[in-house]
């Protein structure tokens, strides 16, 4: 049975408590399990989960020291010495008198209490994200299991070792840490990748004639690497400046064991430390990024926003192109939200999705007995859109029949509903997209000029996701906070590789395909980060990274043929909003004709 030892003063047993409730109490009141006087009425207890004993203080004004740690909330394991205030106590899982191990005991022991206290450790490192934290009790397990003075964690960066913790047995951190260790210890570990104890510094003719080591009066010294995938990437190094020979073969072995499993730990640590230092930036991104509803920052997106702020507040018609999934009806919203109109009603209407027969209906109304099934008088969309703004979406798709009646509605500003003789005035703002080419359809006989151009007074063409850069990122990390908590799900961010799978992705489908894919991950992913395969992206998917010439040339044909819509493809104007020589503009035409043939 589990039992904890009070001593006295003098170091000799006074008292030995059975552990074995789920909670023991320690203090001076009366009533608790283990009464000690001089302590608060109930300065700590013990709590037992059938499996494990953990001891934590009740009283901020108690300190609680464990082996030499100290501590709020500790697991004890057996032998853990404890002191609460003045009083010394030992936990021991069985009440039997202590037997003086072997030295082989000893040394089993002590690798058992490490593994133990790297059980905990890993433990830790699951349930909080506090990466500093994480390594300060990372040193303080070393310290305790080694027996050291001080011990620091070492990473090498940009290939300098730099400090990044550094710790004493009573768990406090050390001022001026890098002044603390000898560097010429430290190097030879980093450069040999071996572990290293050194018995008595000041007398090893090795290092006797460092100045480090003469200068902080270095006796014992043991110092570890940390090792990923064979590359060092820091170390673990531990010191007393008074002991001499405290440190042996098999006290490094033991601290070069515990490094070896410490370092997934510390690589794990240092990438949630990643991932959250990427979290922020995202964040700050992401604030930054928006307008209104729409999240984008690329330049592309930009001079959206700034034409966007430019006709919402004139009264005149938009045109909205871009491929399927850009987020029109996002953009168009936008329009709306920020014009005069914006407290009319946001009305709507997709013309490809509602048959031709039923159309002229929904759009227009209709009146009692206008045909089959019209069993009472029905307002269309454009009077619903009164006062507001009329969003048609996939024009394109809209019937030619169809097209006169819109046209004469933009006009005259004026509906007949179905059946009815009579006309009804509206007061609307029409803005449409559509992800086809209206221009060539207006070639084609498939569109009506006159309508082409009553629509497209002014035309804001989104770009494609590819074409974002940056962008995926911020709007991939907005969609899964947002979905994560619609769905409950414990996703909370990217891996690296995952990351990159974003950005290289060709996104056919765009934001739309996007956001499809991130509820797809959020449903399906069996860990906390998004990888490539939870996206359905493989490395066939990738687009693959173009060459700088190639990419310029590219953006320069989209750039020019930006400019060429804006211009209603006026080669003259073209050519002087781009400051070219109107000869460029030909060449860059007549290379297009050649790229269809």
């Amino acid at each position: 049975m589990a039992t904890l030892i009070t001593y006295d003063d003098a170091g000799a047993e006074r008292a030995r408590t059975p552990v074995f409730k789920s909670l023991t109490t320690i203090g001076s009141d009366p009533d608790v399990d283990v009464h000690i006087e001089g302590l608060a009425k109930v300065a700590a207890h013990i709590l037992f989960d059938g499996k494990s004993f953990t001891i934590s203080t009740l009283d901020r004004r108690e300190e609680i020291v464990v082996s030499g740690n100290r501590v709020r909330k500790q697991s004890l394991v057996d032998g853990d010495n404890i002191e609460i205030g003045a009083v010394k106590m030992r936990f021991a899982l069985s009440d039997k008198p202590k037997v003086e191990p072997s030295q082989k005991e000893q040394e089993d022991a002590q690798q058992i209490e490490a593994l133990q206290r790297l059980l905990a450790f890993s433990q830790a490192l699951g349930s909080t994200t506090d990466v500093q934290g994480l390594l300060d009790r990372l040193m303080d397990e070393i310290v305790g299991i080694t027996r050291a003075a001080k011990g620091f964690l070492v990473l090498v960066e940009d290939g300098t070792p730099q400090v990044k913790v550094a710790r004493n047995l009573k768990g406090e951190d050390l001022d001026a840490a890098v002044a603390e260790l000898s560097d010429t210890i430290l190097a030879k570990v980093i450069q040999t990748k071996q572990p290293l104890v050194v018995s008595n510094a000041l007398e090893d003719t090795q290092f006797n004639s460092s100045l480090s080591v003469v200068n902080l009066k270095l006796t014992s010294v043991m110092c570890a690497p940390l090792m990923h995938q064979g590359e060092l990437f820091g170390a673990i190094y531990v010191g007393n400046n008074s002991v001499v020979n405290l440190f042996d073969e098999v006290a490094l072995k033991l601290l070069t064991i515990f490094c070896g499993q410490a370092s997934l730990l510390v690589q794990q640590a240092i990438a949630m430390d990643v991932l959250s230092s990427d979290n922020e930036r995202l964040k700050k991104e992401l604030g930054q990024s928006r307008y209104g509803d729409i999240i984008g920052a690329c330049d592309g997106m930009k001079e959206i926003y700034k034409k966007i702020d430019k006709v919402s507040k004139a009264d005149i018609s938009v045109l909205i192109t871009g491929e399927t999934g850009t987020g029109k009806e996002l953009i168009a919203r936008e329009v709306h939200r920020r014009s005069p109109r914006h407290q009319g009603a946001f009305e709507v209407i997709n013309c490809g999705a509602i048959p031709e027969n039923l159309l002229e209906s929904e759009l227009f109304g209709h009146v009692k007995g206008a045909f089959t099934g019209a069993t009472s008088n029905k307002p269309g969309r454009f009077h619903a859109a009164d006062g507001g703004t009329l969003f048609l979406d996939e024009i394109g798709e809209m019937p030619l029949n169809l097209q006169v009646k819109i046209l004469r509605a933009l006009q005259e500003k004026q509906v007949q509903r179905v059946g009815d003789t009579r006309v009804e005035h509206v007061d609307i703002r029409v803005v449409a997209a559509t992800h086809r080419d209206l221009k060539k359809m207006v070639e084609e006989g498939s569109f009506r000029e006159d309508l082409y151009y009553r629509l497209n007074v002014v035309q804001l063409h989104l770009p494609p996701l590819r074409d974002r850069g940056e962008d995926v990122v911020v709007i991939a990390t907005y969609l899964l906070r947002k979905y994560a908590e619609e769905y409950a799900s414990k996703v909370n961010g990217f891996t690296k590789k995952g990351l990159a799978a974003l950005r290289k992705y060709g996104w056919p489908g765009n934001v739309r395909q996007l956001e499809n894919r991130i509820k797809r991950a959020l449903v399906l992913a069996e860990k906390k980060q998004i990888t490539p395969e939870d996206l359905d992206i493989t490395v066939d998917d990738l687009l693959d990274v173009l060459p700088l010439a190639d990419a310029i040339e590219r953006f320069r044909k989209r750039y020019i043929n930006e400019s060429l819509d804006r211009n209603a493809h006026n080669r003259t104007k073209t050519a002087r909003e781009l400051g070219v020589d109107p000869r460029t503009i030909f060449r860059h035409l007549e290379q297009e004709r050649g790229d269809e043939v």
